[in-house]
């Protein structure tokens, strides 16, 4: 069982509403709970990355779905997490996918499928569809069991590639980061708003 004893600082993309009422404590931050939510249900951070988030957030303007973009910085203690960087919890995952894989096809079920987003390369697969499910499988099967010594998980943090190689040959991709999925609310101890990074509050 992984337990991560550092605190990490988060960055949660807003609209700038939501940000005013979540820094004066009028509100805790939305949960994202769709079918195709990267990490499964939870809270989004980007972790360590202002500017991505607020990449998102303008994306989101872009959309319609904000009037304006902001971000909101948090001191995050990642508890009982299900850490994607270890092995073991890759092990688990991978567990967890074939007892899904299994359900699905007892019970006559579709099994989804992750997809690119329109106009994103091939390799994005941004319409996590499958990762979602076997997230959601995961947990419940962790809550049904009742198992103290293996309980839910509070946090889930992936690393994902994304985006185009940052020079020809390259190794690394300009929109690869780290995201932290926050399922207690009471592992977010604190936010705040960041220091004036570039545009971050603009």
């Amino acid at each position: 069982m992984t337990r991560s004893p550092s605190f990490v600082l988060g960055y949660h993309g807003c609209s700038r509403e939501t940000a005013e009422r979540a820094i004066a404590g009028e509100l805790t931050l939305l949960w994202s709970d769709t079918s195709r939510d990267w990490l499964g249900a939870g809270v989004y951070f980007w972790e360590g990355d202002p500017l991505r988030a607020l990449e998102w957030a303008n994306w989101k303007v872009r959309q319609g779905s904000y009037a304006e973009a902001a971000v909101i910085g948090a001191v995050i203690d990642l508890r009982h997490c299900l850490d994607l960087a270890a092995r073991e919890n890759i092990v688990m995952l991978e567990s967890a996918y074939e007892s899904f894989i299994a359900v699905q096809k007892e019970s006559g079920l579709e099994i989804p499928q992750n997809l690119p987003a329109s106009g994103r390369p091939e390799k994005d697969l941004t319409q996590r569809f499958l990762d979602c499910a076997v997230f959601r499988h995961l947990h419940a099967g962790l809550v049904e069991a009742g198992d103290p010594k293996a309980p839910p998980y509070d946090t889930v943090r992936g690393i994902f590639t994304e985006g185009n190689r940052v020079y020809p040959g390259s190794g690394f991709y300009n929109q690869t980061h780290v995201q932290i999925a926050v399922r207690t609310d009471e592992c977010i101890l604190g936010v705040f708003w960041p220091k004036p990074y570039p545009d971050v509050n603009q």
